[in-house]
């Protein structure tokens, strides 16, 4: 029998040419071949490597990571031995890393800004000692500049000969010291505060901002946002019995500190130079965003009786960080990576501590693909934030 609903027609006639007659099922059968083809390659790679490895007498796993590491880590945010772990090591190793990373961004955006900025006043003597500073930073190359600051720091002076600056800073070339914090039991309340009076700054920011848009009333959210981070941790802190005090650096007769918080040279310039390097290029982009804003902006402004930096802050910057940003977050992105370049100097870092797990344990794979797995996470971490940020300032359509 022979049927007659024409609806049946359409998937009766389909024809297997149209998988590359049709654009679209070609289209998906394209990326279908590609994806099989990635996953044969890797496959491929996989087996290889496991092959090799084999022939050799090489095994691939992380279990070296349970093994003691038995290495010394001059700067470590949590409490480690060279009795511990690998893991622990490396995760030393991650929390420096981040450490680098973040100093580096808050400063290097601190110089590119202010750079910038100061590239386009009208004194020309500022103008052309910034402009000399950023096309010499920009074209000299970070590890000469990292080397030179380390070599600058080593020739302080001595133990013997420690500078001391106050009562209670004290600087040689092993690095600076100051006092550090001692965290006692209530302390963490302090903290909680700390982050509380944050989140309570940045509603009330938002909300003025907000109430000023809709009714043209500007309220001093600023203060109000400075007293909640400010006297909202020190009631807490004066209330909780001061849990929290200050271990003061001593100096013996042979000159040698104990106690206190001691910032190695290797640090220092390491940070100092990623945050001056990156600084110099982000002052272009600075300097190239507030030029992308017209200069009937500026005169309007002027024209309602705003000062400069009222101009600067309220009506160029807002429209300017619309440019900013993307090629900024590169070069935050930039500057992570960079990172690394601390092995140059001896500070143990991510890729430092691994590669002395390297060399002692040679499981070269394994330790090669968590500095891939880090540096990408870490990337993305930062892209994501920048990316929101973007979206955040971007102009809405009414």
């Amino acid at each position: 029998m022979v049927s007659t609903n024409p609806s049946a027609g359409p998937a009766a006639a389909f024809n297997i040419s149209r998988l590359w007659t049709d654009e679209r099922y070609r289209g998906i059968l394209s990326q279908a071949i590609i994806v099989i083809l990635v996953a044969l390659a890797l496959v491929w790679v996989a087996d290889n490597t496991r092959t090799n490895l084999d022939n050799r007498g090489l095994d691939i796993g992380f279990d070296f990571l349970a093994d003691p590491a038995g290495i010394g880590i001059g700067v470590s945010l949590i409490e480690y031995d060279s009795t511990d772990t690998w893991l622990r090591a490396m995760t030393v190793g991650l929390l420096n890393t981040v450490l680098v990373s973040a100093l580096g961004i808050v400063a290097a955006t601190a110089i590119g800004f202010a750079a910038g900025i100061m590239r386009l006043l009208p004194n020309w003597l500022v103008r052309t000692i910034v402009a000399t500073w950023v096309e010499f930073t920009r074209n000299v190359p970070l590890l000469l500049q990292i080397i030179f600051w380390w070599t600058v720091l080593l020739s302080l002076p001595t133990v013997r000969e420690t500078l001391r600056i106050g009562d209670s800073i004290f600087l040689n070339n092993s690095g600076i010291t100051g006092p550090s914090p001692v965290f006692e039991p209530g302390a963490s309340a302090v903290l909680i505060a700390l982050a509380v009076g944050v989140a309570a700054a940045w509603a009330v920011l938002n909300w003025a901002r907000k109430r000023q848009a809709a009714t043209g009333e500007r309220l001093p959210a600023g203060w109000i946002a400075l007293g909640l981070i400010v006297l909202l941790p020190l009631a807490v802190y004066f209330a909780s019995g001061q849990p929290i005090s200050w271990d003061m650096p001593t100096a013996n007769r042979f000159g040698r500190l104990r106690g206190g918080l001691t910032v190695t040279p290797e640090l220092v310039a390491l940070w100092f130079a990623l945050a001056t390097y990156t600084g110099a290029f982000i002052s272009e982009i600075v300097r190239a965003g507030i030029l992308s804003v017209s200069k009937g902006q500026t005169e309007a402004a002027g024209s309602l009786g705003l000062k400069g930096w009222q101009t600067t802050r309220l009506i160029i910057m807002p429209q300017a960080l619309r440019v900013i940003i993307p090629p900024l977050t590169s070069q935050f992105l930039n500057l992570t990576k960079n990172s690394s370049l601390a092995l140059a100097v001896g500070f143990q870092d991510f890729v430092g501590i691994g590669s002395q797990a390297q060399n002692q344990t040679g499981q070269a794979i394994e330790i090669v693909f968590s500095w891939m797995v880090v540096y990408v996470s870490l990337s993305l971490l930062t892209s994501a934030f920048m990316n929101w940020y973007n979206a955040r300032i971007a102009l809405v359509e009414r």
